[in-house]
């Protein structure tokens, strides 16, 4: 069957991850902060956070300011938003896809709520894609399979023309479970040659 819509993370895939292990050591370096205090107060809070249950403020207050910093609630956002940058030839190949007109595009991630907005207008994703499913609009994260089983329902599509493309196994494996297609994104270079495995029918440089 011809695929006619394809999913993607976001993290990872099109941009820099916004807030994942990474980043977070990065803010405990730079703020001074009890890396195994802060690591654990996320996991407490983080599933709750992804899917739209805690704002950024709760999130802050929970993990950061729940005493006195010698620095500001603005200055610590002003860093997160700052892990954001676009993986360009990712975005590259997306934009080509779009112009074609011939496929359905739509995201498929795990983000909180405010950093999902900051990313989808910092980096135009609107202008790429025609839906976004992401874990704080939808109440479930990857791998979850009530999330892909949205999408399909949303879009009306079968698995068999489903394409989604995540650079995490485990979310992978379980869109495969349901019959999706799947690309198990490692870089630009791979991405171009898995779709066209895929029979996605567009010349990619």
């Amino acid at each position: 069957m011809e695929i006619t819509a394809l999913f993607w993370d976001v993290g990872g895939v099109l941009l820099t991850n916004g807030w994942d292990r990474t980043s977070r050591y990065r803010a405990a370096q730079q703020f001074n902060l009890d890396w195994e205090d802060f690591q654990d107060r996320h996991e407490l809070v983080i599933a709750d956070f992804e899917t739209g249950r805690l704002t950024l403020e709760e999130y802050l207050e929970r993990t950061i300011f729940y005493r006195p910093r010698p620095f500001t609630r603005e200055g610590f956002k002003a860093f997160m938003w700052a892990q954001s940058q676009p993986i360009r030839e990712t975005l590259a190949i997306v934009e080509r896809l779009a112009r074609s007109g011939r496929y359905l595009l739509a995201t498929l991630n795990n983000e909180s709520l405010e950093l999902n907005h900051y990313r989808i207008e910092r980096f135009g994703l609107q202008n790429l894609f025609a839906l976004f499913f992401s874990s704080c609009f939808l109440g479930v994260r990857k791998p979850d399979r009530a999330i892909y089983q949205i999408a399909l329902q949303v879009t009306q599509r079968t698995p068999e023309e489903c394409l989604f493309i995540d650079d995490r196994a485990l979310n992978v494996e379980c869109a495969h479970r349901l019959g999706i297609r799947t690309i198990h994104y490692q870089n630009p270079t791979q991405l171009r040659r898995e779709l066209r495995r895929h029979g996605v029918g567009l010349e990619l440089p």
